[in-house]
């Protein structure tokens, strides 16, 4: 009736859609990167649900970056070497500069990298007072204790990956902004304590945290399944999943809204959060800001 990807790595993604397509058997990506093909005009059997997603992100991040500069953005980008995260980085280094911005410098970071220091040196020298970076979490982040090690005391916007909620209690670094689509807990929602009582009584030892992506995507399977009459099928899932609206209880800034040309959601809504010293805990900085994805 369904194929599901919650891997984040693209090696898995070609077999699978091909194997999709002989069965016409829908695809839905959830926790995976988001491919194009589910934007408009979306894949016929392609659909996701993941938080973050290519081009909106950095039209949100450089966004920010811009209205919250006292003078005038030279940014600084790091990206890890795979195709998504250095797309990505390329295509935020031509915004900015669209967006009257300057990039001073790009670093591009394998992988397997045991040490940040050479990259972060050449960002440093290049004297950024913003550096902006979207990747895996670990590039993220090593990139910035590597930043802060050698003494640059500029801004740092990243993608709030899963860890990142309990990265910035452990960093308490004032100048690093974290922004995503999904909620964090210290918001205390409802469905926040709904998903702390499933986490309890399945005694998880995954931080509670980190379970917000899984929870989306079982509401998303919940709304497909139900939209699908007894006995489904391939069809009647995919019909379901082409007129899908699932209310994310606060989880995100509004509904994952999917149409027949759209597999991906018709709004994007960012958060953005960081650590406040003066306060000793997490703040929100800007709340729910929608994109609309065309």
């Amino acid at each position: 009736m369904l194929i599901l990807i919650n891997s984040s790595l693209s090696s898995t993604y070609a077999p699978t859609i091909a194997e999709s397509k002989r069965a016409g058997v829908p695809l839905f990506y959830a926790g995976a990167v988001c491919p194009k093909e589910t934007y408009p005009p979306a894949d016929p059997l392609q659909f996701c649900s993941t938080a973050f997603g290519a081009q909106y992100d950095s039209q949100m991040a450089m966004g920010f970056v811009k209205s919250n500069s006292k003078e005038a953005p030279r940014v600084g980008y790091s990206a890890m070497a795979i195709p998504i995260s250095r797309g990505e980085i390329d295509y935020a280094e031509g915004l900015a500069k669209q967006m009257g911005m300057t990039p001073v410098d790009k670093q591009v970071i394998p992988p397997p990298t045991p040490d940040y220091t050479p990259f972060a040196t050449k960002l440093k020298d290049a004297n950024p007072n913003w550096v902006y970076s979207w990747a895996p979490w670990v590039t993220q982040v090593r990139t910035l204790e590597a930043l802060r090690r050698l003494g640059w005391k500029g801004n740092y916007i990243a993608y709030a990956h899963i860890q990142s909620e309990d990265e910035l209690e452990r960093l308490k670094d004032g100048d690093l902004y974290v922004f995503g689509t999904n909620a964090f807990f210290k918001d205390d929602l409802p469905v926040h304590a709904e998903i702390r009582a499933a986490t309890h009584r399945a005694k998880l030892n995954y931080p509670t945290t980190q379970l917000t992506e899984g929870f989306i995507a079982g509401l998303v399977l919940e709304a497909a399944l139900k939209g699908a009459s007894w006995p489904p099928t391939p069809q009647k899932v995919l019909a379901s999943m082409n007129n899908l609206k699932v209310d994310t209880k606060g989880l995100r800034g509004g509904p994952i809204e999917w149409t027949k040309t759209n597999h991906f959601r018709t709004k994007q809504y960012y958060r953005v959060y960081r650590w406040d010293p003066s306060k000793n805990g997490i703040v929100q900085v800007k709340d729910w800001t929608a994109i609309d994805v065309k």
